[in-house]
């Protein structure tokens, strides 16, 4: 790197320097959405344009990797792309001539059709349900005439001499018109306008694609020049890893929605059904459209069976093709083709359908997947647009302790329990209560530092805890759910010695924070599932004013627990001393586990607080007070730090 020389002295007086004024929250929140309204509109005018170009941008990541292939084996670029846009249009082609053939097919038997229904329908009401529907009928036709009111009679009016005595009728005039025989030019506009704006779209798409695939690398690097070029090898990877992903989707879709039209095809041909090469086409289109897709595809052969079957076995055949075709595709053979590789949430494939609908109609239906599984690759890789990927990705928005801390922060108590029992089939009870509990409490402490817990929200938060205490009371500590049914005759630990059983043989002391009884608690059930009697001592039970009659029973250790934010050491000194002076006898642990750990190391959190043990985790503290208890380690000997097994643990969906 070239050394910069330093920058010479400007004659020129600096300008003050200007403090931007705050924006107020309504400022904040209009400029996005003016932004947003504005995006809007332009997608809405400009959709003659930006559909095509859409259609094109989808279309080069099918044929990419065929253009890729083509210049491995030296066909050169032009060749490649050349050969790879008319493979597509050829395909296009072939498949438009083949509808029309098949609609024009479909349309010539149309009358004969129409008899096979109206025959179905008398037939319908001779049934006892359409004897019904016609009883039913009929009532609310006699309710309507019933509640019709009667016209007033006409009086008759004086007849006038005229009237008396009527002229002879003029003999009527037969009047002919003749409509004007169109030319050339005008026979040639009418049949001509309906397929101009197909055909106009149809070649604006091909040739926006032919010019995306010649200069694919050129608009790469434009790309990444806009989404940031301070990290060229990052930004470039995250590109080229995106269009990997997006062609390998939409290739994967590309084949098995044909193959689930050629299903189709020959399913309906095996049942009779008239232009199965049609309906094979229709349902592999779409398949593409989601949530209507399957429905609509299965609709129009249905009808077609009703209407060329004298009887009904060829309407429940299809009926079956269908219900077992699209449950077998969508739900097993494409999770184990691409799985989750769209990315997005079922709630954005829902709303992305909507807006794409309403912005394009039709066309933005079937586009809407394909353009939002784009957004959220995007949304991924690049840091600028990352709220693509929080608003429509499938990824939790917030991480396990963010969740936990919102959910008892709301007093929501039944969804905390649904969190944890999804996390506790990969870790254990330990791990997630040192891993998620204990850290969200740590949040707790920190806003109730920042004074902005009310005394209500406090509470809320100390029961909503308590209950989820309680609600893990039998639920096994040492293995994950998964691993407990893989093997539930696993040996368990060594018993304790029988002086550690009795209640109170562990003191579990909270400091004065609101939320240290809480982290007590959890101590106290994770040593008595170990077979350690416990004791849960709150802060007022020890103070100054109240020691002198605190009875500490059978104590053969005492773990003091703190997570306040600031000011805690020397109040903990004292109290440490004051229990030292009361059980003179017994081990000490301190478990200091504050949210602001990098402020205090280790050093210094033993300088701070005397103590036997030191402990900066739960699960430290843990086995801290078992080996101890199993008398394999002096009270001296620091606790070991523990390798954390919740880093293995996925984040699980909400």
């Amino acid at each position: 790197m070239a050394l910069r020389s330093p920058p010479k002295p400007s004659l020129v007086p600096p300008r003050p320097t200007r403090i931007a004024a705050a924006g107020t929250p309504t400022q904040a929140l209009t400029s996005p959405i003016i932004v947003a309204a504005l995006i809007m509109v332009g997608l809405y005018v400009g959709r003659d344009v930006l559909i095509p170009i859409a259609i094109a941008i989808l279309l080069s990541f099918v044929l990419g990797p065929l253009v890729n292939l083509l210049r491995r084996w030296h066909f050169g670029r032009f060749l490649s792309v050349a050969a790879s846009v008319v493979l597509a249009l050829g395909t296009a082609a072939s498949l438009a001539t083949l509808i029309g053939v098949q609609l024009a097919d479909i349309a010539k038997d149309v009358p004969r059709y129409r008899s096979t229904i109206e025959r179905k329908i008398e037939g319908l009401n001779d049934t006892p349900a359409g004897r019904l529907a016609g009883y039913v009928a009929s009532i609310g036709r006699t309710m309507h005439e019933s509640h019709e009111e009667p016209k007033p009679e006409a009086k008759p009016e004086p007849k006038s001499d005229s009237q008396a005595n009527p002229a002879p009728p003029e003999k009527a005039i037969l009047v002919e018109v003749k409509e004007r025989v169109p030319g050339p030019v005008t026979m040639a506009g009418t049949l001509i306008s309906p397929i101009l704006h197909p055909l106009a779209t149809i070649g604006i798409v091909f040739v926006v694609l032919l010019f995306l695939l010649m200069q694919r690398e050129d608009l790469r690097d434009r790309m990444i020049r806009l989404a940031g070029s301070s990290d060229l090898h990052r930004t470039t990877v995250a590109m080229d890893d995106a269009a990997k992903r997006l062609s390998r989707y939409f290739l994967v879709q590309l084949g098995l929605n044909a193959a689930f039209g050629l299903v189709v095809g020959i399913g309906l041909y095996g049942l009779g059904v008239p232009n199965p090469v049609l309906w094979g086409i229709f349902s592999a289109l779409m398949r593409f459209v989601p949530y209507v897709g399957a429905f609509v595809s299965a609709l129009f052969p249905l009808a077609l069976a009703a209407a060329i079957d004298p009887g009904w076995s060829m309407v429940i055949g299809t009926l079956i093709l269908f219900l077992i075709l699209e449950p077998l595709v969508g739900h097993f053979i494409e999770p184990m083709l691409y799985g989750q590789s769209t990315g997005m949430s079922p709630f954005a494939v829902l709303v992305s359908a909507l807006f794409w609908t309403w912005l394009w109609g039709p066309v933005g239906l079937l586009l809407s997947t394909p353009l939002t599984v784009c957004l959220v690759v995007l949304g991924r890789h690049v840091d600028k647009l990352e709220f693509l990927d929080v608003l429509f990705g499938d990824r939790p928005a917030l991480t396990p302790v963010e969740n936990f801390y919102q959910r008892i922060l709301a007093d929501d108590p039944e969804e905390a329990q649904e969190h944890a029992d999804l996390i506790l089939k990969t870790c254990s009870l330990t791990t997630y209560y040192d891993e998620v509990v204990v850290k969200g409490l740590e949040l707790a402490a920190r806003d109730a530092a920042r004074g902005v817990l009310t005394t209500e929200q406090k509470n809320d938060i100390r029961a909503s805890v308590g209950g989820l205490i309680e609600e893990m009371a039998d639920r096994d500590d040492l293995r994950s759910d998964t691993e407990a049914k893989a093997d539930p005759d696993a040996p368990r630990p060594d018993p304790v010695p029988e002086a550690w059983r009795p209640d109170g043989a562990v003191l579990c002391v909270a400091g004065r924070s609101f939320v240290d009884e809480s982290a007590c608690a959890i101590l106290a059930q994770l040593l008595a599932k170990r077979g350690i009697g416990t004791r849960v001592v709150p802060f007022a039970d020890v103070a100054r004013a109240r020691i002198d009659a605190f009875d500490p029973g059978p104590a053969q250790l005492v773990c003091i627990v703190s997570m306040a934010i600031s000011g805690e050491p020397t109040h903990l000194r004292r109290l440490a001393d004051r229990l030292r002076r009361k059980l003179p006898g017994a081990c000490f642990v301190l478990g200091l586990w504050q949210a602001d750990d990098a402020s205090l190391d280790e050093a210094t959190r033993r300088r701070a607080v005397e103590a036997d043990i030191h402990v900066s985790s739960l699960k430290a503290a843990v086995e801290a007070v078992v080996a101890t208890a199993h008398g394999t380690r002096s009270p001296a000997e620091p606790a070991p730090e523990v390798e954390t097994e919740f880093a293995r643990v996925q984040p699980m969906p909400v």
